[in-house]
């Protein structure tokens, strides 16, 4: 869920899905099937194929959260003259 104010996901969202690509690697090592972890996971079975992909390139490290994907355009100067 992104949030207006400030865009991305909430610190607790953001350690949910760390936990989920944590879960799927254990299942990459046991040679799972994408669609059956997506069904698990409750997440797309694209989103399992990048991850299986990022996995087979460089490991487990290679699933950790990457922070947001780009800087806010506002400043928070900026952010709280509207507030």
């Amino acid at each position: 869920m992104r949030y207006p104010q400030r865009g991305g996901l909430t610190a607790e969202r953001q350690q949910f899905r760390k936990e989920l690509r944590l879960r799927a690697t254990e299942r990459f090592a046991r040679s799972e099937a994408s669609p059956v972890i997506a069904k698990d996971l409750r997440v797309s079975v694209r989103s399992v194929q990048r991850w299986r992909q990022m996995w087979d390139e460089d490991g487990p490290r290679a699933l950790r959260s990457q922070g947001p994907a780009s800087l806010p355009r506002v400043s928070e100067k900026q952010l709280s003259a509207y507030t």
